[in-house]
């Protein structure tokens, strides 16, 4: 699992490389977006260890919490049965699917799914399910039925990378091309999700998921969220990808390897990246994350609550996982049942939630083309970042001091101009002015 993340931080920094051949004048057909999703936060829902039942029913009485908090699409990962043979851990990896039109039995029945799927949307909130096209578990039923959908090696099937509990799919088999959407289409049809996140995009040929996303959409229309970065992705298929390169952009700042100057070129170089009106995913945490290589916490430190923040100023949506909310700083376990955390409105609750309405008013924040100009403003300090959203007579404006030192500046050409306000204090800010913050503090100004 952890050479996972390793491939993935690699093949994400070489997608950096050839993002910039494209641009968004570049022709292509697109998706039709639904207009909910541009003000939108996405949050992911990790069902096994949310609650100590680790139940769908005993998650619907979250719902009205998550409302709450201003959550509007709810990613859940994968709820399907999990493979026993060559299983991890006690309970196994919820990407290694035994059966695609099934619903892991320690989390309920179908119904029980269905029924909550009900309950979200009648509260306004969307549903997603993680999907992994790209490997199924090793006993999967398919395995039997269908030997000659996967892939071979030397007369045995195939584990891609590091992940043993699992078998790779053979994508130049046609029949097995159409059994997968008619498997995703049973969740659309049957269960009424509103849409998918993909497992590993990128290793899953594009035209499959053009035409998945085609067949999909004759049945209601979806919403599609790659894990991958790759633009050919956005074409057709997916309205979303991950942003990685500024999660791990944010990480290699705490570890001295990237600087200020480089999250300055990255934002003004993404608003060219992606062809057309796709978005990106913008987040500090996931279940990979958090996991693997450690809580926000442990990679920012005091860093978190400015990181955060710049999430959601970025164009995109933010994401916000399991615990998130509540500022829980510990690991989360992959392969056994572990300790829910404490769904309590605490200080961390309200940070987000603040976020999530700011998010949901502001029409310069929305993701898309619809959303507002980003501008750079530069300072007299390297290590101070300022980035501003612009949509009419609205500015969101972020200033960050991104390093462990007390800074004091001014802007230097083309400063923001005139009376903002302090969104968390309410108090008035005169801009430009002399400014100083302390280490890793940061300001959320609005006009």
């Amino acid at each position: 699992m952890r050479n996972r993340v390793l491939n993935l931080i690699l093949m994400s920094l070489s997608a950096l490389i050839c993002f910039s051949c494209c641009t968004k004048n570049c022709e292509s057909t697109g998706t039709k977006k639904d207009e909910f999703t541009r003000n939108a936060v996405i949050y992911e829902v990790n069902l096994r260890q949310y609650t100590e039942e680790g139940t769908i029913n005993a998650f619907v009485e979250y719902l009205p919490y998550l409302k709450e908090l201003g959550v509007d699409i709810l990613w859940f990962m994968p709820v399907n049965p999990i493979s026993e043979l060559n299983r991890k851990g006690e309970l196994g990896s919820y990407y290694a699917v035994q059966d695609y039109m099934a619903l892991n039995p320690e989390f309920g029945t179908l119904e029980d799914f269905k029924n909550m799927v009900k309950e979200a949307h009648a509260l306004g909130m969307k549903v997603i399910l993680d999907w992994v096209a790209n490997h199924t578990g090793c006993d999967n039923v398919w395995i039997e039925q269908h030997p000659s959908w996967y892939e071979y090696e030397g007369g045995k099937f195939v584990s891609p990378w590091d992940w043993t509990d699992t078998y790779s799919l053979d994508y130049d088999n046609k029949e097995m091309r159409a059994g997968m959407i008619e498997a995703m289409k049973f969740w659309v049809k049957e269960m009424d999700i509103d849409g998918f996140r993909c497992d590993v995009a990128f290793l899953v040929p594009v035209d499959f998921w053009d035409t998945a996303r085609e067949e999909l959409d004759k049945v209601k229309p979806v919403f599609m969220l790659a894990e991958a970065t790759e633009k050919e992705l956005t074409d057709k298929a997916f309205d979303m990808v991950y942003n990685w390169p500024l999660l791990f952009m944010l990480d290699n700042i705490c570890k001295g390897t990237n600087k200020v100057s480089d999250l300055k070129d990255l934002v003004v170089k993404q608003t060219s990246d992606l062809a057309r009106d796709a978005y990106y995913m913008n987040h500090v945490t996931n279940h990979d994350r958090n996991t693997w290589d450690g809580t926000e916490f442990e990679r920012y430190g005091a860093a978190v609550k400015s990181f955060a923040t710049l999430t959601y100023v970025w164009p995109g949506m933010p994401l916000i996982y399991t615990g998130q909310e509540v500022g829980m700083n510990r690991r989360l376990e992959f392969f056994v049942k572990d300790t829910p955390p404490v769904k309590e409105k605490n200080e961390w609750y309200a940070f987000y939630k603040s976020l999530n309405d700011l998010k949901h008013n502001s029409k310069a924040l929305r993701a898309g083309e619809q959303g507002g100009e980003v501008k750079v403003y530069e300072t007299n300090n390297e290590n101070v970042l300022v980035v501003s959203r612009i949509l009419d007579n609205e500015e969101i404006l972020y200033i960050g001091n991104i390093s462990k030192d007390e800074v004091s500046f001014h802007f230097t050409e083309n400063a923001p101009e005139g009376e903002f306000e302090n969104y968390f204090t309410k108090e008035k800010v005169l801009v430009p002015a002399e400014l100083n913050l302390a280490a890793w503090d940061f300001l959320l100004l609005t006009k």
